[in-house]
């Protein structure tokens, strides 16, 4: 028994030693040593984090004579800007941030917040603008009517207020309040802007401007993405390395390059990142991928993990979890709302971790905090759901899809924050519909009358869609790439939780995953193998001893 145990004891030391020369040292948490600078992706970054250019201004804004007055409406603010900045308007009316549609996605019309795309969380945007355009970049689109070719309507102060004491209204289709308004839902007092002290201090957007919207998408704080929330406003290390505002200090432009207005990023049928170049060689390139700063071969030259970066994205790895400091929305059911209480009145339900889990308007919610993220092939590019495709209501509907797969060379095993939830769709054409949920009371608004019936005739209508006047709720599942709150290389997650039977790429297909897929057959042959090679390494030990003792004798 126990020579049977030393055995199997050496067999498993020779297969140890074989993997640590094949896999290289690693570290105490499980995953590669990169520590210190011998690791060349993180020279890489710290020369392109380094390199001249973009980070100085020649102008001060007070001193400029247009500026010098005082602003009855924003509308004036955006002429004088366009007196001096004369070809923003053209750069602003060609950007997705002002038209929200994909231009360069089929005809140009349907991809986006403004075409027929859909989504599991405010659903759309048609016959809901007031409340849904007070994060667009401009003034007063109201309903289908607003002027996009309007220079005067674009707002220049959302992106550009450096003061942070610039504010649009809630609901007020993208403007400011003229005198002090009342938001219902939060109580909470809107004032009418400073202009002549904002304009005097309008400077490069920082994480404040670009947050004003993209931290509170979808109706709140961390509502839509996981790895974005007013967390990441003014993070520490421990929460995005990058963006560390005592270290680092990243601006969201650093990433989401930016020329024209037009910022990189867009996720619809064109990938973010579709060729995988380094800014060392274009500091300018409209690319997102980690490697624009770290290469593909980031690690020490002797670490395993550098072989993983062409199945593996960087933030599989470094975004251990999301949704660290402030809990997301993990699941929101439509079918739900409508409830009333006791008084017959809507009401709003707390649920754990200080976010309400029911709310008349809307349905339960569930929300979730350090959210392990789930796991698919991705190329860059999203697939969209549109309003007039045909659906399979049996099961799960995907309002997005990550496109790619594991024979596609541009994708990489990806981490998602997946949205569930449940809305209404058309029983009879099997197609999803846009309610109409935001509107006045004399309006058949969901969130004016609680009626879902007239809600989705009103939106449907809005959108010139049919509806067969039959409906119900449909699971639905809406994917959020996680590239944000990347955590300091300490925390990344250990080889074992990806090489195990019930680990983190339980779900992956398409590839062999040591540790998770095993075999039989493999496993008898590499114990066979293991066996045989000891058992040549002692027989030649053997020889050579016995060749020994007979040279001693002569």
């Amino acid at each position: 028994m126990r020579q049977g145990t030393r055995s199997w004891f050496l067999v498993a030391a020779l297969v140890g030693a074989a993997a640590l020369m094949a896999f290289g040292p690693v570290g105490a948490s499980g995953t590669a040593d990169v520590a210190g600078d011998a690791a060349p992706g993180r020279k890489l970054a710290q020369n392109a984090v380094k390199a001249p250019g973009g980070r100085w201004t020649t102008v001060d804004h007070s001193k400029l004579e247009a500026l010098q007055k005082d602003f009855a409406s924003p509308e004036e603010v955006t002429a004088a800007c366009l007196s001096c900045h004369t070809q923003a308007a053209d750069q602003i009316h060609h950007s997705i941030h002002w038209t929200w549609l994909c231009d360069n996605c089929g005809d140009g019309k349907n991809m986006g917040k403004n075409g027929k795309t859909i989504n599991n969380f405010c659903i759309a945007v048609p016959s809901n603008e007031p409340r849904c355009t007070s994060c667009h970049i401009g003034y007063g689109w109201k309903d289908k009517n607003f002027d996009f070719s309007s220079n005067t309507k674009i707002d220049c102060l959302v992106c550009h207020d450096t003061t942070h004491t610039y504010e649009k209204y809630p609901a007020g289709a993208g403007n400011p309040v003229k005198e002090p308004t009342v938001f219902p839902e939060s109580g909470k007092t809107y004032l009418p802007p400073d202009y002549k002290k904002i304009v005097a201090k309008v400077g490069k957007p920082d994480r404040v401007n670009c947050g004003t919207c993209h931290f509170y998408g979808g109706g709140g704080d961390a509502v839509k993405h996981g790895d974005l929330d007013s967390s990441m406003a003014m993070p520490k290390k421990s929460l995005d390395v990058h963006m560390d505002t005592e270290g680092l200090n990243f601006t969201c432009q650093r990433c989401h390059t930016t020329k024209d207005h037009q910022i990189a990023g867009r996720l619809y049928t064109t990938p973010a990142a579709p060729e995988r170049i380094s800014l060392t060689e274009a500091d300018l390139a409209s690319k997102i991928a980690c490697e624009s700063c770290h290469s593909a071969t980031p690690h020490k030259t002797d670490v395993k993990s550098n072989d993983h970066t062409d199945k593996v994205a960087c933030q599989s790895c470094h975004i251990p979890h999301f949704a660290r400091i402030i809990p997301t929305k993990m699941s929101w059911d439509w079918s739900t709302a409508g409830q009333k209480n006791a008084e017959g009145k809507p009401f709003k339900k707390d649920g754990p971790l200080g976010k309400p889990s029911y709310d008349s308007k809307k349905g339960d919610f569930v929300w979730e905090k350090n959210v392990e993220p789930e796991y698919r092939w991705f190329n860059g590019a999203m697939s969209h759901k549109l309003v007039t495709d045909v659906i399979d209501p049996s099961g799960v509907v995907s309002m997005n899809q990550p496109v790619g797969g594991p024979d596609d060379p541009k994708s990489r095993i990806m981490p998602f924050k997946v949205h569930r939830g449940k809305q209404p769709y058309d029983t009879v054409n099997k197609t999803m519909v846009i309610p109409h949920l935001f509107g006045g009371k004399d309006s058949d608004a969901f969130w004016t009358k609680y009626d879902w019936k007239k809600a989705i005739t009103s939106g449907m209508a809005y959108v010139d869609l049919p509806f067969s006047g039959e409906f119900g709720f449909v699971a639905t599942e809406y994917y959020y790439p996680t590239t944000h709150m990347v955590a300091p290389r300490e925390q990344a997650v250990p080889c074992a939780e990806c090489h195990s039977r019930d680990g983190r790429m339980k779900g992956v297909p398409g590839v062999y995953i040591p540790g998770r897929d095993t075999s039989a057959a493999v496993t008898d042959l590499g114990f066979g193998a293991s066996a045989a090679a000891l058992l040549g390494v002692a027989g030649h030990g053997f020889i050579r001893f016995l060749s020994r003792k007979k040279r001693e004798k002569k």
